[in-house]
């Protein structure tokens, strides 16, 4: 297993603190000098559970509450060996995929390995120990997904801390990201009802984090983050980065170093760091998109005008009559001509520029639930086309003075979002 060229520095303090529970605080901009590492680093053995002040660098005479109190009860503390022996040692051939974060491996655990660790399939993430901030994010994703238990978030199992090494272990999510299924070059695609049923998962659980009494934000809401269950399709959200952002209700936020996935950061995060609940909302927005259209956030090999989806689709999406131009040929027109239009307008909403006119993700999640039934198939009405949109270059006057979408059903929509 590789290990850092450097030396692993542990987490130190002054980068959050612990209140009632919460992580508080800005992990992503902790830059402690070189006299906070020689005076208030919090040494971490070989091997132990994890303590909340870790985070906050509390004396040793503060409270120390382990993983079992703080992070979750059914949290396990793997030893590296183990994980070494379920993944063959971390062999190329257990590999699932690699990110930023760093390798993941496939691995299989049986019930005589933890009491109360039931035989399954596991996802186990390798931490790039390279900089303290992939030790941080490590560390979130421990805190908050120890914590927060959820249908619609990836179940974390345990984790490994052991030296310099630093891991995770996952549920095993066997179809993979919803990345790999919308933009994988197959004739075949996902269905209309199936692209509705992942993104109200995904909604579900966006609107779980932001609902606690301290919403956390995901902050890096994307494709490759939703994965997918083997029963149904259900989109799960996986790997968020940030914490709380207020008591909820509070017009609040968090400010940070910008690190969301160009393409699908909020344009007020991009200019300013200053990061909301409602920037989550706006990242839901072009998944959505992305789900309408069958294109990816940022695509260096189409035209300059079509690179960026929201802002080549963006106009089409004011009119109802043109949503059809944009959707995903591949769908053959088996998609709902009203659930496409309301699609689109919600879609809208959750591109607004105005980060107080973008919905809650609740408001969401009823939204598209409503789209679920509706049986107004495109092919069937005429209203299809076969000839995809790509290629086109002029647009209306009205679609680029950006016309209204008419009618009774935009207001509707935008009346239930508010």
């Amino acid at each position: 297993m590789p290990t850092s060229t450097r030396p692993w520095r542990p987490f130190t303090a002054n980068c959050c603190v612990v209140e009632e529970g919460a992580v508080l605080g800005n992990l992503s901009r902790c830059r402690p000098t070189r006299t906070e590492f020689s005076k208030k680093v919090v040494n971490l053995p070989p091997f132990r559970r994890l303590s909340y002040s870790d985070l906050s660098g509390g004396s040793p005479s503060s409270a120390r509450f382990t993983v079992g109190l703080g992070f979750g009860a059914d949290l396990h503390a793997f030893q590296l060996g183990e994980l070494r022996a379920i993944t063959h040692n971390f062999s190329s051939s257990f590999l699932l995929g690699e990110g930023g974060f760093g390798p993941v491996h496939k691995g299989y655990v049986d019930d005589k390995l933890r009491q109360g660790l039931k035989a399954q399939p596991v996802a186990v993430k390798v931490l790039n120990t390279e900089g303290l901030q992939g030790h941080r994010e490590w560390l979130a994703e421990v805190i908050f997904l120890g914590q927060l238990r959820h249908p619609n978030l990836v179940k974390l199992i345990g984790y490994c801390c052991e030296d310099e090494d630093r891991l995770l272990v996952y549920e095993f999510m066997p179809r993979g990201s919803l990345e790999n299924h919308l933009f994988r070059r197959s004739p075949v695609s996902l269905s209309w009802g199936t692209r509705l049923k992942i993104a109200i998962g995904a909604a579900k659980g966006l609107a779980f984090l932001h609902s606690a009494d301290k919403p956390v934000i995901y902050r890096d809401f994307k494709t490759s983050n939703i994965l997918l269950d083997s029963v149904g399709f259900h989109g799960k959200a996986v790997r968020f980065r940030s914490g709380k952002a207020g008591t909820r209700g509070e017009d609040t936020h968090v400010t940070t170093r910008v690190m969301g996935t160009h393409g699908y950061a909020a344009p007020e995060y991009v200019m300013t760091g200053h990061l909301t609940t409602k920037s989550d909302v706006y990242s839901f927005g072009v998944v959505l998109l992305e789900l309408l259209t069958g294109r990816r956030s940022m695509d260096r090999s189409r035209p300059k005008k079509e690179e960026n989806i929201v802002d080549w689709a963006k106009p089409y999406l004011t009119s109802a009559r043109k949503v059809r131009y944009i959707m995903d040929a591949r769908l053959g027109g088996q998609y709902s001509l009203k659930g496409a239009r309301d699609a689109a307008a919600l879609t809208l909403q959750c591109l607004s520029s105005n980060a107080k006119d973008r919905p809650r993700m609740a408001a969401v999640v009823e939204t598209l639930q409503g789209l679920q039934h509706l049986k107004d198939m495109a092919v069937n009405s005429g209203s299809w086309t076969a000839t995809p949109l790509a290629g086109r270059r002029v647009l209306s006057a009205r679609t680029k003075t950006g016309g209204k979408m008419g009618g009774a059903r935009r207001n509707a929509v935008s009346a239930k979002l508010k």
